[in-house]
C-alpha cells in the first residue's frame, strides 16, 4: 500500500488507483498502519474498494465500516456517486454522510476538509 500522510500526520491518503481493499483484513491492515502513525482519518478512492463493497447485500461494506467505527477512525471515500441507481445504497450513503464519521465525497478537497 502506498500511503501518504498530511504534514501533521492526522490524515492518511491511500494513493493508488487500483483495488487495495478486497476483504475485511485489508481494511484492518490499513487501519493498523495508519493508527500506528497517529492518523485519525483515512482517505481512499472509490476505486480502491472491491465492487462488491457497493452491493450492500454482500455485507462487505458493513464488515469493513464496522472496523472503522470500532477503532474510531474517520473514513472518506472519494468518488462519483451520481450514477447510483440503488435506493438502499443511496440511503446508506446519505445516512453515513449525515453521521460524519464515514463520508462518501466527490473530491479530494472535500475529503480533506471534513
Amino acid at each position: 500500500m502506498n500511503i501518504r500522510f498530511t504534514e501533521d500526520k492526522k490524515i492518511a491518503i491511500l494513493e493508488l488507483d487500483n483495488i487495495e481493499i478486497k476483504e475485511t483484513q485489508d481494511a484492518i491492515d490499513l487501519l493498523g498502519n495508519c493508527y500506528f502513525v497517529g492518523a485519525s482519518k483515512i482517505v481512499i478512492k472509490k476505486e480502491n474498494l472491491i465492487p462488491d463493497f457497493f452491493e450492500l447485500k454482500t455485507g462487505i461494506a458493513g464488515e469493513i465500516l464496522q472496523k472503522f467505527s470500532t477503532y474510531q477512525m474517520q473514513l472518506a471515500i472519494v468518488g462519483d456517486y451520481s450514477e447510483i441507481n440503488s435506493k438502499s445504497l443511496n440511503d446508506f450513503i446519505f445516512e453515513s454522510n449525515k453521521a460524519g464519521k464515514i463520508t462518501f465525497v466527490s473530491s479530494m478537497e472535500e475529503a480533506l476538509e471534513n
